[in-house]
């Protein structure tokens, strides 16, 4: 059974036939031109036809730029680009890259040749490309010594940085005898230790003019020179093999000028932008670093040792008051309880009682006599007074005898 397809699906899977078929991804048609529009997109759209053919071609703006004519109906032109489908209306077109008037159809093929050769080998890699010096001592330009474009450069130069020198090695750039001149100046060029960076061009001017920079050797030459190599060749609409091979390509020899160098002033300004920026950095990093060694100071003498030791000796001296005044406190409190208990002593004393007019009497052995029985007539007695003593004999005893004896008891000397 048949498989039942859509209009979409047929159309996309033609040019999905069409975009992987290598052939039809880089073509290069010749024809006339027919039915021309630049739309205001800036897009161009219109037929190549022969004989017995027509083909649409669509040319993007992006594409349409570096045009360097204005196609017309009638004009023969060379086309490159890719066949596809445009999905819309189902029709096959060829989407135009670039346009070549069919006169310079053989200029252009060789072209595309010593491109596509030069580039397998590798010499339009971008590792290789070299880094331009920053503020180059010597530059050599290689270009003709009577061309508007040397004086452009000389006078950007000059006017940018007007420190740098300037070699010029006189090159013809134009007609059969090019192509090994502008090999010699690249070797000389390459030879001299003090140029930096070399500019190889020349103005604008046809593409026969300027097909000694599609030239082999002088790509080779390029590609060889130690030194970095700007190509500035033509108007920014101009490409040669010289611009694919070069370190860096200049749309113009004026924008080559411009690259090679730095505006001076600028460079000052910038120098003296940062100086400032550098003092006041190393000031405020001056200030900080002042404000942190304070504090540590500052925080040094608050934890210092001999901080914590007077601290201690203030604390030890408030101690030693504290215990001073406890012990007054305690001597006077002592000397109050002494002096009370003196007071007491002093009431107690049998010395006070002897003060008051009392006398105390002792026997022979010394004993207390408190009752009168305890002693009899002839016994010697000592009476204790206030300012002495006196000595007595006993001639008679009187009295009442102790409630707890009898006359029986009463003791004898």
């Amino acid at each position: 059974m048949q498989r039942l397809f859509s209009v979409s699906q047929i159309t996309n899977y033609l040019r999905a036939l069409l975009d992987s078929d290598e052939i039809m991804a880089q073509v290069l048609v010749e024809g006339e031109v027919s039915n021309f529009t630049h739309h205001s997109s800036g897009h161009m759209y219109f037929t190549l036809k022969d004989t017995n053919s027509r083909l649409r071609c669509v040319m993007f703006r992006s594409n349409a730029l570096s045009l360097q004519f204005e196609p017309k109906a009638g004009m023969s032109v060379i086309a490159q680009g890719n066949i596809s489908v445009y999905e819309l209306d189902g029709q096959y077109q060829l989407y135009v890259n670039s346009l070549r008037p069919a006169g310079q159809g053989k200029l252009y093929l060789a072209f595309l040749e010593l491109k596509e050769k030069l580039e397998r080998e590798g010499l339009f890699a971008p590792e290789r490309k070299r880094p331009l010096p920053f503020l180059p001592r010597t530059i050599g330009i290689a270009t003709s010594p009577t061309g508007a474009a040397l004086q452009d450069m000389l006078s950007i130069i000059k006017r940018r940085y007007p420190r740098a020198h300037v070699l010029v090695v006189p090159t013809i750039v134009q007609g059969s005898e090019a192509p090994a001149s502008i090999v010699r100046a690249l070797e000389q060029l390459g030879r001299i230790p003090e140029i930096d960076v070399v500019i190889v061009g020349r103005g604008g001017g046809s593409i026969e003019e300027l097909w000694a920079f599609n030239d082999e050797q002088v790509a080779r030459a390029i590609a060889d020179c130690p030194k970095p190599v700007i190509s500035a060749v033509g108007h920014e609409t101009d490409f040669t093999i010289a611009d694919f091979v070069a370190d860096l390509r200049a749309a113009t020899p004026s924008a080559a000028a411009e690259a090679v160098v730095p505006v001076l002033a600028e460079l000052e300004l910038t120098l003296l932008t940062w100086q400032n920026r550098l003092l006041t950095a190393i000031h405020n990093n001056v200030l900080r670093q002042a404000q942190a060694a304070n504090n540590l100071a500052a925080r040094l003498v608050r934890q210092h040792p001999e901080r914590g030791l007077e601290a201690a000796a203030q604390t030890l001296d408030s101690l030693q008051e504290r215990l001073q005044r406890a012990m007054v406190g305690k001597l006077e409190w002592g000397t109050q309880q002494v002096q009370a208990s003196a007071t007491s002593l002093q009431a107690l004393s049998p010395l006070a009682v002897l003060a008051r007019g009392y006398t105390i009497t002792l026997n022979q052995t010394g004993e207390i006599i408190r009752n009168p029985y305890q002693v009899a007539v002839g016994d010697m007695l000592e009476t204790v007074v206030d300012q002495g003593r006196i000595y007595s004999q006993v001639i008679s005893v009187g009295g009442k005898k102790d409630a707890t004896t009898d006359a029986g008891n009463v003791p004898q000397a």
